[in-house]
């Protein structure tokens, strides 16, 4: 005997009310907006692997955060390119490093704004890995956290709301931690980079932060694709040596880690909508093959429903005011 199919009944709704009962939303205040500001540099200019995306000179590194908090973005991360470059990474401690000449400049010019810094030393060293090397060429990551916790004090100092330590060096949050509490910043969050992937998704960054490993690669320090277990493990780690954000990146491939995460811990977490998956969407909507528009915010809404309470994005700005338009 066959029994017939119940089917589930669909609501029938307007667009007012499909906003009213949607299971989640995005908005400007879910989204921070990355910017690259160059040493030496006198005129903006185009990266050409992220097309819409600029290198700033330091003097006008404002611009682009005024105009996207005008459409309600009021956190931003900011990338350093140095003129000089050497082994150590020296200049990225500087109290007058590129990221924190331009911390002052957008503090004298947007007040309130919310100014994070992405610490890692990748753009800093003449060899390009995200940590110092022993002379054998291998990463020294006892090392390398004393100079990364130099560098998140540097930019505190220089007015930074938070630090974000990219690195995945090992114990780097408690050194950070550590040494930004001792000269009394214990009212600064660190948001960590604690699940990176060694991902070939960075590939348009690595251009716009001058940042490719000269030799090797960063499959050492950062995580294989294909092992998905160790990152509870990771974020772990970093809650316990005082991380207030955790990070998953990439962003689209790896929904079901970001969502491990969230079912693991109550803590805020965020993804990395990274440089390759921006290229992908700009170049095949310049193609006409995808509605840049809807699939921007369809990717945005996915990293939410998987479990992110903040989304770094290159779509920032233009999906604020996309979002506010949909709900008018």
């Amino acid at each position: 005997m066959s029994f017939p199919v119940e089917r589930p009944r669909r609501l029938r709704i307007d667009s007012r009310l499909r906003n009213m009962v949607r299971e989640v939303t995005v908005s400007a205040c879910n989204l921070i907006y990355p910017l690259f500001v160059v040493e030496g540099l006198c005129e903006p200019h185009e990266i050409s692997a992220m097309p819409g995306q600029m290198h700033w000179p330091v003097n006008r590194i404002h611009e682009p955060v005024l105009e996207a908090m005008q459409n309600g973005v009021n956190a931003f991360i900011l990338f350093g390119v140095p003129a000089k470059k050497d082994a150590r990474g020296d200049s990225a401690c500087d109290e007058n490093s590129i990221v924190c000449q331009a911390i002052r400049h957008i503090r004298r010019e947007c007040p309130t704004a919310y100014l994070i810094t992405d610490v890692c030393l990748c753009a800093y060293t003449s060899h390009g890995h995200c940590g110092l090397l022993d002379a054998d060429g291998c990463v020294n990551n006892d090392c390398s956290i004393k100079q990364l916790a130099k560098m998140s004090l540097a930019h505190v100092l220089a007015g930074a709301d938070m630090v974000a330590p990219s690195d995945m060096m090992d114990g780097r949050i408690s050194a950070i931690r550590t040494l930004l509490d001792q000269n009394g910043k214990v009212h600064v969050p660190i948001m960590s980079y604690s699940v990176k992937y060694a991902s070939s998704f960075y590939g348009p960054f690595r251009e716009a932060a001058g940042s490719a490993p000269g030799k090797g690669d960063r499959r050492s320090y950062q995580m294989d694709f294909a092992v998905a277990r160790d990152a509870l493990t990771e974020l772990r780690l970093d809650l316990e040596e005082g991380a207030d954000i955790l990070m998953v990146k990439p962003g689209l491939p790896y929904l079901d880690v970001l969502r491990q995460a969230r079912d693991n811990f109550a803590c805020p977490l965020a993804a990395y909508q990274v440089s390759g998956e921006y290229s992908m969407i700009k170049a095949a909507a310049e193609k006409g093959w995808v509605d840049e528009r809807q699939i921007v915010i369809e990717t945005l809404t996915a990293m939410r429903r998987a479990g992110a309470d903040l989304i770094l994005t290159y779509f920032a700005p233009q999906a604020a005011r996309w979002l506010r338009e949909e709900l008018r």
